[in-house]
């Protein structure tokens, strides 16, 4: 058994963990990261299949995700916009693709304007919505015991216009049904990217992509720390603790420190023994929180063929297999790649086929809104993160009816020198790599003061 002894141990080398590491080293703070997969990166993840390079986790940059821009400016990485010349592909109740350009798909006058009034309406709930503080909302303890579902049954008699302001919040963002969480929640996840119109702005939301992929940011920031101070294929198994410090137990390595970040989703935390058990509420809370289910699907072909055809590669339905697609090609090659999501209960019923019933079927989804030609790429990979040991989901943790207002607040404190944070509480860039990085910065500064 090695022993060890530094200021701050830190579990998880995702992007909050060696935000937070190599924030604190600059600070001269002695650190060691200790993770349990044989990479880094968490729920970033770079890789090729058959050849083809694919990200098969988190990818995208928005204009609003300044922590994100800030860092890459710092690690010297180039960011290249998304394809979306072309008309986009909607399909409605009846299943027939039309082709459209703008905000708001073709549809009948009532479901346009409904969308329209539902849009104002919910950038007027995300105004008046802290995304660090949500629980404080002047409606909060209404809002948090309505289903998100629920609330707009109430709002709009117009089921097309409910389907699609769902599928920004449920299908696209937190991969859950829209029974399953409350209004608040879904205020939380807008407010986090400044609007609910900049979650239905594909173009906003979906802007760039980092050549060479997204993972290349934990990859750098890993870079700035010494061998000894990172270690792969340590999963933290105790931390014994008490107002002093703490010592955390891997299975060949003891470290004493007298600060730890738990820098993992939440649904991990409770993988790990603490020593003495922490707190009842904080046990609670965990039971409390889950993440998501989504299939992120990649295709490739010999040639991006939507676009002679016309296509931005922008498609969307919530009466789809596939909710949604787009143009996922990567910077500098010819070939084409589209990526489509299956989430929640759809991707219940897909998980439970053999794995080529399964592919078959995404394809037409996908030919239903690119043609024949989609059934038959020369690369097929679907990112099933719900099977991935040491994350078990995707793409974050969001609370069940009523968890935001009981809980939100608990769950950004420390429990003696233990800190616990990582995408899934972040209020800007929640779930995404914009927020891992302000909770990283969050919780160093907290050690540091």
């Amino acid at each position: 058994m090695e022993h060890l002894s530094r200021d701050v141990a830190i579990i998880g080398a995702g992007v909050t963990g060696l935000t937070a590491a190599t924030r604190l080293r600059a600070a001269g703070r002695s650190v060691i990261v200790l993770e349990a997969r044989d990479r880094v990166g968490g729920r970033l993840w770079t890789d090729h299949i058959d050849g083809q390079l694919f990200e098969l986790g988190g990818q995208w940059v928005s204009p609003d995700q300044t922590a994100l821009l800030e860092t890459l400016d710092e690690l010297g990485l180039d960011t290249y916009s998304r394809y979306r010349d072309g008309e986009s592909v909607y399909i409605g109740p009846g299943g027939t693709p039309v082709r459209f350009t703008g905000d708001i798909f073709p549809a009948s006058e009532h479901t346009q304007a409904e969308l329209v009034r539902l849009i104002a309406l919910l950038d007027e709930l995300v105004a008046a919505t802290d995304a660090a503080a949500p629980w404080a909302q002047q409606h909060a303890a209404e809002f948090d015991r309505i289903s998100f579902r629920s609330w707009l049954e109430q709002q709009s008699d117009d089921a097309e216009a409910r389907e699609n302001i769902s599928l920004f919040i449920a299908d696209a963002m937190l991969t859950k049904p829209s029974h399953s969480f409350s209004l608040l929640q879904a205020l939380l996840m807008a407010v986090s990217a400044g609007s609910f119109s900049n979650l239905v702005d594909a173009d906003f939301i979906l802007d760039k992509r980092v050549v060479g992929g997204l993972q290349q940011v934990p990859l750098r920031l890993a870079e700035q720390l010494d061998d000894a101070d990172l270690r792969l294929g340590h999963p933290v198994r105790t931390i014994a603790w008490s107002e002093a410090g703490a010592t955390v137990h891997t299975d060949d390595l003891e470290v004493e420190a007298r600060h730890v970040i738990v820098a993992v989703p939440p649904n991990l935390h409770s993988r790990i023994d603490y020593a003495p058990p922490l707190p009842r509420l904080r046990q609670q809370l965990w039971q409390h929180q889950s993440l998501g289910l989504v299939i992120k699907v990649h295709a490739t072909y010999d040639t991006p063929f939507w676009r002679a055809d016309g296509l931005s590669g922008t498609a969307f339905s919530p009466y789809q297999l596939v909710h949604e697609a787009y143009d996922n090609s990567n910077h500098g090659e010819t070939r084409g790649t589209l990526v489509g999501f299956v989430s929640d209960e759809k991707a219940d019923r897909m998980l439970a086929l053999p794995p080529a019933e399964r592919q078959q079927a995404i394809l037409e989804s996908l030919a239903a809104y690119y043609g024949p030609k989609a059934l038959e790429p020369v690369v097929y990979y679907e990112s099933d993160w719900a099977a991935e040991e040491w994350t078990q989901g995707a793409y974050a943790a969001s609370f069940d009816l009523g968890g935001l207002t009981r809980y939100g607040a608990l769950q950004l404190e420390p429990v003696g020198p233990i800190r616990f944070g990582s995408s899934d509480v972040a209020a800007l860039g929640y779930q995404h790599v914009d927020g891992a990085i302000r909770v990283g910065r969050r919780l160093a500064d907290e050690i540091l003061s």
